[in-house]
């Protein structure tokens, strides 16, 4: 049969472009597939830059060609040959697009393994007599930025006796958290002068080294508090016994809490006044030498393979270099006073590490501040705080450390803060959308085609990460059609994973899901697609609603993201 021109320069093209694209493959910018799952696909161009963006379905007696390369609702009809040298077919296939409307979500946005924190000293946190809490009578609303809890916990309380561990107050906590949908970070402290308040106080009030270590051999020495007249003891610090227990304690620490979903990261906090690798108060303490301190994090390193690990605030120098080898990321906790304390934690940044700070002091004391320095610390201001979360490409931050939690910061600063709950840590958003379906007749009916049509959609979407961060945990991507209540109705494609750390912030990237069928889903009445970013795929396959938020209009009670068409 002898086609018309117009026909064929159409056909050949489209064979070329559908050759062009099962010869490229990735072009290392997104994530291979892995474990049945599909990658993100990255792409140079819009669905829209396309000339044939095409689908092909093949009967059994012909041979169907589709363009969507239309907007709205358009169609094609060409004349294809059959195997028949005397008969011919022409099918005809309708296209239509749908393009989304974007706009971002109005308020703030908490999302899991990043954002703000604020003390949490217990289970206590959450009743309705602690006013600053998040059922307190004071109506606290800092908690809708809090995405995690933070403080710290005793050695001594922890490890009362040798061999002996009391998890009981730590386990309440972390129970009364994940039932709030929050993580904890976790300190252990060996050691605070905050608590040495007169000459000789008891030891058990500032020295929290469990006393067996002392028992065991373990030396201590007197020293002076600065700027005070009051004397205390401390523990020297590389004494081999000290050491010797300190050691066992992290040991017995990673096997009960490696790996458990409700520890956001763990501090190593063996050396110094609050176990902050320092002894600025403490005349007469000595930290111990590099090597020491290497020592340590190799330990933690070998009996931590799973939970995130944190260097102390003054590691620094070599330390700070053989920490992140081992990948161990830094927390600074001099943020706001201290000038150039947010480029300190660019190295851990630049390592693909998550950062983390504190301010050096609480909100309400830092506005007392005079900004002399030296000798003095810089006053909060609002141009700083901004500047220490993006220069620093924070992931978490302490959105204040005293124990009003945050209120007073959040009642002075709430427009800010609400912005920058979408600023640190990752923040996707996404910036377009367009569900492309094409219904195509079949020459015969079939058992996949009953109704003789096959229906393929193919959903465009670009996501950025406005946020100042990588995400550094998977990201599972779904997209679905819902029915007018949001219940899913079919899964859109196949489940993208995003590696932790792969989609850096600023960046862009292409995603495409194309599901195809007998029935077009997507032209019925009231239904919709629905965006949605998992923790783990086991939670999607589990029927569980997702974790992660998308920072777009559309939010569901159910976390998932409503598209809206124009």
């Amino acid at each position: 049969m002898n086609f018309p021109k117009r026909v064929l320069e159409r056909f050949f093209c489209f064979g070329v472009f559908t050759a062009c694209l099962a010869a490229c493959g990735d072009d290392g910018s997104s994530a291979g597939p892995e474990g049945g799952e599909s990658s993100a696909v990255e792409e140079s161009s819009s669905s829209d830059a396309a000339p044939f963006s095409s689908v092909v379905q093949l009967s059994s007696s012909a041979d169907v060609l589709s363009s969507s390369s239309f907007t709205s609702s358009s169609s094609w009809s060409g004349a294809i040959g059959s195997s028949s040298a005397d008969s011919s077919v022409a099918i005809k296939a309708d296209s239509t697009k749908i393009t989304y409307s974007l706009k971002p979500f109005d308020g703030p946005l908490s999302n899991p393994h990043k954002g703000f924190t604020v003390p949490t000293g217990g289970a206590w946190t959450f009743v309705p007599e602690f006013e600053y809490g998040p059922y307190g009578s004071l109506n606290n609303k800092a908690w809708d930025l809090v995405s995690y809890g933070s403080g710290y916990q005793q050695w001594n309380k922890l490890n009362p006796a040798k061999g002996v561990y009391d998890w009981t107050e730590l386990e309440k906590l972390l129970n009364a958290l994940a039932e709030h949908n929050m993580g904890y970070a976790l300190r252990v402290l060996p050691y605070t002068p905050s608590f040495i308040k007169s000459d000789f106080p008891p030891q058990e009030d500032y020295d929290w080294t469990p006393p067996f270590v002392y028992e065991m051999g373990a030396k201590k020495i007197q020293i002076d508090l600065r700027g005070t007249e009051f004397h205390a003891y401390a523990p020297v610090w590389d004494d081999s016994i000290y050491i010797w227990a300190a050691k066992e304690f992290a040991k017995a620490l990673a096997e009960k809490y490696d790996g458990d979903p409700r520890i956001e990261y763990i501090d190593v906090r063996t050396f110094g006044e609050w176990g902050e690798w320092h002894t600025s108060h403490m005349l007469g303490s000595v930290i111990p030498a590099d090597p020491v301190l290497k020592d340590m994090l190799d330990y933690y390193a070998s009996v931590f393979k799973k939970t995130q690990l944190v260097l102390p605030s003054n590691g620094f120098g070599d330390v700070y270099t053989h920490a992140l080898d081992l990948g161990i990321t830094k927390r600074d906790d001099g943020f706001i006073g201290i000038p150039g304390r947010p480029d300190t934690l660019l190295r851990a940044y630049n390592a693909n590490l998550p950062t983390i700070a504190e301010n050096i002091a609480g909100y309400r004391t830092m506005l007392t501040y005079d900004d002399l320095i030296p000798g003095g610390s810089q006053k909060w201001t609002a141009e700083r705080w901004v500047d220490a979360i993006t220069t620093a490409h924070l992931t978490y931050y302490v959105l204040d450390q005293d124990n009003d939690c945050g209120y007073y910061f959040y009642k002075d600063n709430k427009a800010l803060a609400d912005s920058m709950s979408k600023v640190i840590g990752y923040n996707f958003t996404v910036t377009r959308a367009e569900l492309q379906t094409v219904m195509t007749p079949t020459a015969e009916k079939s058992a996949d085609s009953a109704a003789g049509n096959v229906a393929t959609s193919t959903l465009n979407i670009t996501v950025k990460n406005t946020g100042v961060a990588p995400c550094f945990f998977d990201v599972y991507m779904v997209a679905e059609f819902v029915d007018s209540t949001g219940a899913s109705l079919a899964q859109i494609g196949e489940t993208v994973r995003i590696p932790k750390g792969t989609f850096k912030d600023g960046a862009s990237k292409d995603f495409s899901f194309k599901a195809a069928g007998k029935a077009s889903i997507a032209t019925q009445s009231g239904v919709s697609v629905a965006l949605s970013l998992y923790e783990s795929e086991e939670v999607y396959n589990n029927g569980k609603n997702p974790t992660v938020r998308f920072d777009n209009d559309g939010l569901q009670g159910n976390n998932k993201l409503l598209l809206k068409s124009r």
